[in-house]
């Protein structure tokens, strides 16, 4: 018996995706409903960006969009064998980072005084991962909608850091980093039930000493 094609995706990808899914979705109606309360909805955009390696690179010159960019990825995902089926289903639990980056431009207080670049850049990265922590904590998405694959999700902590490119830090940018854990199924492939008539089989080594199967099946439903 043989497994059938592995054409899918890990709930982990699901689960990553659903997340960054999410986020455009609230963010568009968070900026609607700023509107219709009277407030600037720009204070609430987030452009949501998934598995970039660098996004701040996206951020702005001075005529593009400085809204705070957020950043979706899979970082790492360990199992859980008391809590799985050793057959076919595995309890998972993945962290997903979501970092948050703010731009800021150095500019004169009306009121008086300055305020610097790196001060500003810190204050949006800081209100874009507050906006991100509420949607994600928020009641309706306690299971992602992925109810019966997530079991649960936390906020396991939020760090600030300094993005940095070629050893050095960028400059008038701050990073903010929501680590997410989610626990959830995992699901592997079941072998279907067919009879297999080994006809012959021929296993040989390569140069670099890597095997090779040569095999004729004939298969009888």
């Amino acid at each position: 018996m043989t497994l059938e094609l592995i054409d899918k995706q890990d709930a982990v990808e699901i689960v990553r995706d659903q997340i960054a899914a999410i986020l455009a979705l609230e963010v568009a109606s968070q900026m609607s409903l700023a509107t219709a309360a009277g407030k600037d909805p720009e204070l609430w955009k987030l452009r949501v960006f998934q598995e970039r390696a660098t996004p701040w690179e996206n951020l702005p010159s001075k005529t593009q969009d400085r809204s705070p960019i957020v950043n979706v990825w899979w970082d790492s995902c360990t199992f859980d064998m008391s809590a799985s089926n050793v057959v076919g289903r595995q309890k998972s639990s993945a962290s997903i980072n979501i970092d948050c980056y703010g731009y800021g431009k150095s500019a004169n207080n009306p009121g008086g005084g300055h305020v610097a670049g790196d001060q500003s850049a810190a204050e949006v990265a800081q209100r874009a991962v507050r906006l991100v922590r509420n949607i994600l904590m928020a009641g309706e998405y306690t299971y992602l909608a992925l109810r019966g694959v997530v079991w649960r999700r936390w906020v396991d902590n939020i760090s600030i850091f300094q993005p940095q490119q070629d050893s050095e830090n960028v400059h008038h940018i701050v990073g903010a980093r929501l680590s997410f854990r989610v626990e959830f199924n995992e699901y592997s492939p079941q072998v279907q039930p067919v009879t297999l008539e080994l006809l012959s089989v021929d296993v040989k080594r390569t140069e670099n000493d890597e095997i090779v199967v040569e095999a004729d099946y004939d298969y009888t439903a």
